[in-house]
């Protein structure tokens, strides 16, 4: 145990400080130094005034019956209550900063005020006896649950004691409003993005191979091809579109093939390259899908500047560019990101959610639900991507408000109808014909490819992710340049490949009964058929070997639409299989109950489900994708397929290994993030030998110290918080203090209070200390943490953390601090020994201690393996 350095001093209570300080709030404009107007206010009142007439007290204030008159239905208190003086009664305060207005003037008008005067069981003694007052997170910490609920009911507590009567009903309704406001703005918001990234990423990509001009010869450049050629059923015949061959007046095949090809290459380069540069210039955190950190941060995780106005913008932009590169990247994915960027943003003007951490994550999680409403069409399936894949704490208010989101955003994408073709996604058709009982077999392979194909992904993805983390060098932008001139000449040769992919998902997933220009000749029959085969499994293979490489890369991407594409295209590719085994043999066994003149094999259907299981097998996704799938085709009589093949597929998937792309990412970045789902056994040991022992923390004594020792020891250790306890010799845990609390009361005493280095500083009652010559600290020190017995199951205090959201755990025995773990810590145990039994290395440092004294982490001859795990593991540093 590590203490500071005590000095002499007689502690004593501080002078008056206010009911409330900066509600957690994880905006990319918090800096909790640069407001000093509240600095005044944060030391207007004394929480340990001796002078109060009123104990302190957590008593519910027992109400007066109410008597009915006509001046109580406008007023905002009963009449039958007694009075107390204006000075001492505020106006109806919402927010806990308005609480430390009202005590601010109350002091100011009245020098005998109550210091419970408004209320005997308001705020200020949950905030002296309870969790203390707090700052804003610092950037990529834990938030603590625990705290910003109880923070919530206070602020409920106040508001629906305070206000009564008509206006008092009206200011819940309002309040209650807040919720409902940000959801349908949001809704309309991503909608509105949504169809702006379609309409872009299709023009971009149609740019490509060529440009619109009009039959008239106006200059129709902004137009894709499919409203270049409007009303034309065969593209071919379109001469509005002019490819660049034609363009620059090349009449030659062999010379229009390779100005073509150079075109095609030079623009997907170039959309790529400007989609790097501009996440790497302005907004680093708009790589990638973004779900993973979604994950993280709605599992209790700070990121600052994640869900900002510029990753939005940046985010919006690059995916446009990304798409329409030609990678094997996606935009669904990503659009979950875009809406909980909105969602931040639309949040800010609204205290009552922007200053909950807890509320905001449950308002991002609602959000979430509108990217894929409008990536798929599916509000359902976006409610079920959002409890299935995505949310940490999802209460049943949580699914109606993500289900209102979902369906507004849809609505709004419908509205606008961005491909004027009535449907929200250009991948949505419907299917006619059913399915045969033989074809079961034909889709439990499907099934199984689909988990095969998910496994055989993600283990080369993540090799390929861990190559770029480990190596020396590192050029993004030309890593993208090369990529995307790589995935040009593979994709330009082969016509499946050379198609975006939401038009060649489009194209897979269409029947041939119903289609009406098979521009990548799908629909040929009889011999023809084997070079579509051919093509469709040569494109898929190529395709998982080129997402492998792209997703990863700094742009961003999805990987949600390549999945769907290579399950298409191996799915086609055994449908017409199948088709032609059925055509070439009708009286096999397996076809007697195809009808003679109705065709008995619709290739489209096999399309569907194989996408669906590659989709299953790379997310490890079930009910949602079984939705989302629905919804896309309209189809109920497919929905049995749907589930086999991804049921299949997440048993297939599940043997390479448990975790999905997502959650494989998440451990690649080493994010805290503790699975509540996960139902892999933790290890039997007691919690004693995981945590950080008492001898390894630096704790602080109640008493003996100066502002400026404890500024000194601010300074001189990175630890985000110490435990308090009576003594060092004595170790009673006393409470815990973090150091954002600490260092923002030190450095508010000094500017407020004007008050010396040398003064004495303290965290336990001290009666007759002067109060103006010594400074109080426990108004900040949280004298309420989570507690329990050295001696408990570690899979106990993995339930707890898991269940509660809990930033950390003090452990005693007998009121004496035995050690501490952190959110991190747990983190680090479970995925740290997980990594050293792949490699064979054993359990580490949960081996059995040699000496009764030998407990936790820091043992005093570890090895070099041991060695290696403790020095990842910074303790206090993580919490």
């Amino acid at each position: 145990m590590s203490p500071i350095t005590p000095g002499s001093s007689n502690g004593g209570p501080q002078p008056a400080t206010s009911r409330d300080i900066y509600t957690p709030n994880d905006s990319e404009d918090d800096d909790i130094t640069s407001q000093p107007q509240h600095d005044e206010a944060v030391f207007a009142e004394d929480p340990f005034d001796q002078r109060s007439t009123e104990p302190i007290t957590f008593k519910r204030k027992q109400k007066q019956p109410a008597r009915f008159s006509l001046s109580n239905i406008f007023s905002g208190r009963n009449s039958s209550t007694p009075q107390r003086s204006t000075s001492q009664q505020p106006n109806t305060a919402h927010s806990l900063r308005e609480w430390t207005d009202t005590a601010t003037h109350q002091r100011s008008t009245s020098t005998h005020a109550d210091i419970n005067g408004f209320k005997e069981d308001g705020p200020l003694d949950w905030y002296v006896e309870g969790p203390g007052r707090r700052v804003a997170y610092d950037d990529l910490t834990a938030i603590d649950w625990v705290f910003e609920y109880m923070k919530e009911r206070q602020r409920k507590r106040l508001l629906y004691s305070t206000d009564q009567g008509l206006l008092g009903h009206l200011r819940q309704i309002l309040d209650g409003s807040h919720v409902w406001a940000v959801l349908v703005i949001t809704g309309v918001a991503v909608g509105l993005i949504a169809a702006c990234i379609d309409i872009a990423s299709d023009w971009l990509g149609d740019l490509k191979l060529g440009y619109c001009k009009s039959d008239q010869g106006a200059n129709q450049f902004y137009l894709n091809r499919n409203f270049c050629c409007w009303g034309h059923e065969d593209f071919s015949q379109c001469i509005g579109w002019v490819p660049w061959r034609t363009a620059l007046g090349i009449s030659s095949r062999g010379g229009g093939y390779v100005m073509e090809y150079f075109f095609f290459v030079m623009f997907s380069v170039l959309f790529a390259s400007c989609a790097c540069i501009l996440v790497r210039s302005f907004a680093p955190y708009a790589k990638h899908s973004g779900i993973p950190e979604i994950k993280t941060v709605l599992g209790g995780f700070v990121m600052k500047r994640f869900m900002g106005g510029w990753t939005l913008a940046i985010k919006s932009i690059g995916l446009c560019l990304a798409v329409s590169s030609g990678m094997w990247l996606g935009k669904e994915g990503p659009l979950v990101h875009v809406a909980c960027c909105c969602a931040n943003i639309i949040m800010k003007p609204f205290d009552s959610l922007n200053q909950n951490e807890a509320r905001k994550r449950e308002v991002l999680s609602a959000a979430a639900a509108a990217g894929i409403s409008v990536a798929f069409g599916a509000p359902i399936g976006g409610v079920l991507f959002c409890l299935e894949q995505l949310s940490y704490y999802f209460p049943d208010r949580t699914m109606w408000q993500s289900f209102v989101c979902a369906t507004i955003a849809a609505v709004t994408l419908q509205a606008l109808d961005p491909f004027h073709t009535g449907k929200i996604v250009l991948y949505q058709v419907t299917y006619t014909r059913e399915w045969h009982r033989f074809e079961i077999m034909f889709f439990m392979i499907l099934g199984i490819l689909g988990g095969v194909y998910g496994g055989l992904f993600i283990k080369l993805n993540m090799r390929i992710a861990r190559w770029r983390k480990s190596r020396g060098w590192n050029f993004p932008i030309l890593e993208v340049a090369f990529i995307a001139i790589l995935t040009a000449m593979i994709n330009f040769p082969n016509k499946f490949m050379r198609a975006q992919s939401s038009e060649l998902v489009y194209q897979l997933f269409a029947e041939c009964a119903t289609t009406t220009d098979d521009q990548l000749d799908l629909c040929k029959t009889g011999a023809a058929s084997f070079g579509v085969i051919a093509l469709l499994l040569m494109a898929a293979v190529m395709g998982f070997f080129l997402a492998s490489l792209s997703f990863g890369l700094e742009i961003p991407a999805g990987i949600i639409l390549p999945s769907l594409a290579i399950g298409a295209l191996f799915g086609r590719a055994l449908g017409i299989g199948v088709e032609m085994w059925q055509s070439a043999y009708p009286g096999f066994f397996l076809f007697e109950s195809c009808d003679p003149d109705i065709p008995c094999i619709t290739p489209a259907t096999y399309a569907i489900i194989g996408a669906a299981s590659a989709l299953g097998g790379a997310t490890r996704m079930t009910i949602s994708i079984v939705v989302i799938m629905f919804e896309l085709t309209g189809a109920l009589t497919y929905v049995i397929p749907i589930m086999i093949a991804v049921m299949l597929s997440k048993w297939c998937g599940d043997i390479f290994g448990k975790r999905g792309i997502y959650e494989s990412w998440i451990h690649l970045n080493e994010y805290p993030f503790l699975d509540h789902k996960d139902d892999k056994p933790p290890p039997d040991v007691p919690a004693s030998k995981i945590m950080t022992n008492v001898d390894d923390l630096t704790v602080i004594p109640a008493v003996g110290h100066t502002i400026e020792t404890l500024k000194s020891l601010l300074i001189h250790t990175r630890y985000r918080g110490f435990p308090v306890v009576l003594d060092t010799s004595n170790p009673i845990l006393l409470g815990y203090i973090s150091r954002n609390e600490l260092s923002y009361a030190l450095e508010s005493s000094s500017a407020t209070r004007n008050l010396p280095p040398e003064t004495q500083a303290f965290f336990v009652h001290q009666p007759f200390a002067d109060p103006h010559e010594t400074f109080d600290l426990r108004p900040w020190m949280d004298q309420t943490p989570i507690t329990l017995n050295s001696r408990i199951s570690f899979s106990i205090v993995l339930g707890m953390f898991q269940k509660l959201g809990l930033r950390y755990v003090l452990f005693v025995h007998k009121g004496n601090l035995k050690g501490l773990l952190t959110k991190k810590d747990v983190w680090f145990v479970l995925n740290g020994v997980e990594s050293r039994r792949e490699k064979g290395l054993g359990d580490g440092p949960l081996r059995e201690a040699t000496n009764s004294d030998e407990i936790g982490l820091l043992s005093p001859n570890p090895s070099d393996e041991d060695m290696d795990l403790v020095e990842g593991r910074q303790s206090l540093e993580s919490l």
